[in-house]
């Protein structure tokens, strides 16, 4: 197990370095001049005479591969820079969003799998029965509205018209209801239909049959072997919405304005703060490949068949 952490985390080196490249280089080439947002940030006027001291003092004047060399240097050391919308450190900044992402990405996982996994289970116990195809209809209407109109509709019948929930975040914890069942409904109806597919095809299975032959429990066969098998497939399903949810959701943050990182991010861009865009696509980048090599060993802890260190090599 120790060497296969290791030889993924000697993988992931070259990912990482590529991506930092690419989101430095983009940055680069964009037409702002960081120099002179730094200084209209400070209130001051960027004349030619204060911007190239400006752009001599952050290093601005000097080749791009030495520039992405001092900044490699930085974000190692954790100097991210410094934020031109609000002055303050960018990872100050990821760190004052990061818990309202983290606790709506919570938030929605669970609901997720609370209501996911039981009605899943239903459904293919119930294969081609009418609760089978009720619950099928609403996972294609779930999965069919757009996020944004989703949002809007929730807002219109629970907010403004039935006004039981709050739209704006300082309301409290009454405000994290709404984001999370926008996200959560799409998320929802995906998983009813994977897990289905999982149950369905473990019931067909060769070891399924031989237990119902020998007079196993039907409650037994699918609680303590089926849905153990299926889990594999629930566990991809969370690593990649996981890695989704904590790198913010900016439409649903934006809608509901609740203060977490992908709300910032858009932000950013409206101010063309790319200072702190870097900052969000490093910590996104971090975010996948934890998550992609947690779900990894999930896999390997739940299933020792699986040969990781063969699928590496």
């Amino acid at each position: 197990m120790i060497g296969y952490i290791g030889k993924r985390l000697l993988h992931l080196i070259p990912i990482l370095l590529g991506i930092t490249l690419l989101t430095f280089g983009l940055m680069y080439l964009s037409p702002s001049d960081p120099a002179e947002r730094l200084l209209i940030s400070q209130g001051m006027v960027p004349d030619p005479e204060v911007l190239a001291k400006m752009r001599n003092e952050m290093g601005l004047d000097k080749p791009f591969i030495v520039q992405y060399g001092v900044w490699m240097k930085d974000i190692l050391t954790g100097n991210m820079g410094i934020s031109y919308m609000t002055g303050r450190p960018v990872f100050t900044e990821l760190l004052t969003h990061l818990p309202y992402t983290v606790a709506l990405a919570g938030s929605s996982i669970l609901l997720t799998i609370f209501l996911a996994i039981p009605l899943g289970i239903l459904a293919a116990v119930k294969q081609n029965k009418w609760i089978d195809y009720l619950i099928r209809l609403a996972t294609f209407i779930g999965t069919s509205i757009p996020g944004f109109f989703l949002s809007l509709l929730l807002i219109y019948v629970f907010a403004l018209q039935l006004k039981l929930l709050p739209v704006i975040e300082e309301q409290g914890f009454k405000s994290i209801i709404l984001p999370t069942i926008t996200l959560a409904i799409p998320m929802t109806s995906k998983y009813i239909r994977q897990v289905r597919a999982a149950i369905l095809d473990e019931l067909g299975k060769d070891y399924v049959k031989g237990a119902r032959t020998r007079g196993v429990r039907e409650r037994v066969i699918l609680f303590a072997h089926v849905l153990r098998n299926a889990l594999l497939t629930i566990i991809t399903l969370l690593g990649i919405s996981l890695g989704s949810l904590l790198g913010g959701t900016a439409i649903v943050e934006t809608i509901f304005m609740w203060p977490g990182l992908g709300k910032m991010a858009i932000d950013a861009i409206g101010q063309r703060d790319y200072v702190l865009l870097q900052g969000y696509v490093i910590w996104m980048a971090l975010i996948f490949v934890t998550v992609n090599l947690l779900t990894d060993l999930c896999y390997r802890l739940l299933d020792p068949r699986v040969k990781l260190d063969k699928e590496v090599a």
